[in-house]
């Protein structure tokens, strides 16, 4: 049931020893060294256990291990989770998300409702506690994350416990922006997870209108003639093979109802790709429901942004279409008009997410955008290139936005790696018959798409092939097999570090 987050985020002050919850949580590092504070007092009341488990080498600390002690009555909580935080020299907020994780997965296995925990090592690497409780509550919170009937009962609260006064405001602060993220990620990995005879492009418009009317956003959502109509060539051209109604969502975030320049997050929404006449062999088109993980991210950053209300104007922009094989189908060897006017040699139909986004960059234009990002599964090359699960393909035309992304990045883990724009590739795309190809062939196909965007860009620009990082064969620390939601904490990170 998209909307509903699993477990809710709450600040409490006062100490964890005396606070009533099925479940505490302590984290401690490889060291073992139990600081004064609120750990020490907990120790003190089970008579030293904590210490007893470090050492006598039963509890090592190495990041994510998991000890349960029961109290037996002596503190009103029922059990205490000890989780392993690694070497304090590695401490940061990628290891609290981890920690967090693994510790939040073990009190479901324990049928654990109510978890509480503490905002600790501010002092250690010099991060804001704010910073460090939504580390927690991320880790936490996408950790419990499933897609389909729910297999176990989920805890319903996770309440981080300050005895600071002075601190309770700024933890606040980053559980309410855990969990706005975390329901941001939530909705993108259940539209990705989702079969695509369900997540169609009218089902894709519907949410959005769904989180418009959420957050007070105005929305447009175009039809097959309205696309038309703005002569959408490109787009309109891969709708061609598809039966199913296309429509190109335009969503807006404007709180303080300024003109000002706004962000622009352009996402691809091809709901399945079969490769339309350039047909994917069976294993290749078995995984194709992801194609619009570009477009289900950007819907989950703006139902975070709309949590969050973010002072800044963003606007949204998700071309969404099956590429479908048809007697209509648009063909290799066509020439397609695009919305600037651009002549495009179709090479491959199997190229038709370039095609899409092609038209979406063009029409970003009219709003003389302060920058624009799109997000893709635009190519298997950035996979090859950077690894599955590793790291996003960054292109960009400036220098300034694509550092800023990179920073987001690295603190969010949602990495990326900047790749080049090498005149070669606009080559390699050059067209005896048009102004460009919509493919360079597979070899640099990474690097030829890229460009091929850039030909419809006059802005600041950057583009994530996420092609790689949309979709997990494995589960990660608090990421599940199947849908990651990548792209919606680093680009709601990329935005709130914009407003700083």
């Amino acid at each position: 049931k998209w909307g509903v987050i699993c477990m809710d985020a709450l600040v409490s002050k006062g100490t964890i020893k005396d606070f009533e919850a099925d479940t505490l949580i302590i984290s401690l590092f490889e060291d073992g060294i139990l600081c004064n504070g609120p750990t020490k007092e907990i120790d003190d009341a089970l008579s030293g256990s904590i210490k007893h488990l470090t050492t006598g080498n039963d509890f090592t600390g190495k990041l994510g291990e998991i000890a349960v002690l029961y109290p037996q009555g002596v503190i009103p909580a029922r059990r205490v989770i000890l989780v392993g935080l690694g070497p304090k020299e590695n401490f940061g907020l990628e290891i609290i998300r981890h920690a967090a994780a693994a510790a939040t997965r073990r009190a479901q296995e324990l049928g654990s409702r109510r978890l509480a925990g503490i905002v600790n090592g501010a002092d250690i690497a010099g991060f804001e506690v704010k910073e460090i409780a939504q580390a927690i509550i991320e880790g936490s919170l996408l950790a419990l994350y499933q897609y389909g009937p729910r297999k176990a009962a989920k805890p319903e609260s996770f309440t981080i416990v300050e005895s600071k006064g002075n601190q309770i405001a700024d933890i606040k602060i980053g559980a309410r922006a855990a969990q706005a993220i975390g329901e941001g990620v939530k909705l993108t990995r259940d539209l990705v997870n989702a079969p695509p005879n369900i997540a169609t492009p009218t089902y894709l418009a519907e949410i959005a209108h769904a989180v418009a009317k959420l957050h007070g956003m105005n929305i447009l959502v175009g039809d097959r003639a309205w696309i038309t109509e703005q002569n959408l060539g490109a787009m309109l051209a891969v709708t061609q093979g598809a039966r199913r109604e296309p429509a190109f969502i335009n969503l807006e975030h404007n709180p303080l109802g300024t003109k000002e320049a706004p962000i622009v997050l352009v996402g691809k929404g091809i709901t399945f790709d079969s490769g339309g006449l350039s047909l994917k062999t069976p294993t290749g088109m078995l995984p194709m429901k992801t194609d619009m993980a570009g477009a289900g991210a950007v819907l989950g950053v703006m139902d975070a942004i709309g949590q969050l209300q973010l002072p800044v104007r963003v606007i949204a922009l998700a071309p969404c279409t099956e590429n479908m094989p048809d007697g209509n189908s648009y063909r290799p060897g066509d020439v397609i008009k695009a919305s600037d006017d651009t002549l495009i040699e179709i090479v491959s139909t199997d190229a038709e997410g370039r095609m899409v986004l092609a038209d979406a960059l063009h029409f970003a234009k009219r709003y003389h955008p302060k920058a624009v990002i799109d997000l893709a599964t635009l190519t298997g090359t950035a996979a090859s290139a950077l690894g599955r699960g590793v790291a996003a393909s960054l292109f960009s035309n400036s220098d300034s936005l694509a550092r800023t992304i990179l920073n987001a990045g690295t603190t969010t883990n949602e990495k990326a790696w900047r790749m080049p724009l090498f005149d070669e590739y606009r080559h390699t795309i050059k067209s005896p018959v048009a102004d460009i190809k919509n493919s360079g062939g597979p070899a640099g196909g990474i690097g030829t798409s890229a460009v091929f965007l850039e030909h419809f860009t006059n802005y600041p620009w950057a583009h994530l092939d996420i092609a790689g990082m949309a979709r997990n064969s494995t589960a990660g620390p608090y990421t599940p097999a199947g849908a990651t939601g990548y792209g919606v904490r680093l680009i709601i990170e990329w935005l709130r570090q914009g407003l700083n």
